[in-house]
């Protein structure tokens, strides 16, 4: 456990440095706009309105739009399981799975969360404030700890076959 908790606040505090360096920085305004974009593509497919440019996702009959900034981007939950994930006791194989699929899992419901964002920011701003401040931060820190938790149990259950 010592070993684990040293790792981990190792990998935290690299993980958040990296995210000031200019080398990173191209990687994570490069997912944003990706996020920005996948946002605005499926608001587009299920009959809705919306544009990305760059970290913006608008309404271009409103105007209106949202900026997706760090944090809003998953950067922060993202380290949360990487450093969690890399520093657990478990077969490299095992941690790639865990990375890959806890990825995708915490970026689907960040799009998710970008998608209701401009929804509420648009139709409610006492709503928007609410969500984007408090229940979507906290949802998003839950999910990362549930994502890692169940990758604990999956091997574990891995190491017991």
């Amino acid at each position: 456990m010592v070993g684990f908790l040293a790792w981990f606040s190792v990998l935290l505090l690299v993980g958040f440095g990296l995210l000031v360096t200019p080398f990173s920085r191209v990687a994570v305004d490069t997912m944003t706009r990706f996020e920005v974009a996948l946002s605005a593509l499926l608001v587009r497919l299920f009959g809705g309105n919306a544009v990305a440019i760059q970290d913006l996702l608008t309404d271009p009959a409103s105007g209106l739009s949202i900026q997706v900034m760090d944090v809003c981007n998953a950067s922060n939950v993202m380290i949360l399981l990487w450093a969690a994930t890399l520093a657990y006791p478990a077969p490299w194989r095992d941690k790639f799975i865990g990375l890959f699929t806890g990825t995708l899992a915490i970026q689907a419901l960040n799009i998710v969360r970008i998608i209701t964002l401009f929804y509420l920011f648009r139709y409610d701003r006492g709503w928007f404030e609410f969500a984007h401040h408090y229940l979507w931060e906290s949802a998003l820190v839950l999910a990362t700890m549930a994502v890692f938790g169940l990758w604990i149990q999956y091997t574990y259950r891995a190491v017991r076959r």
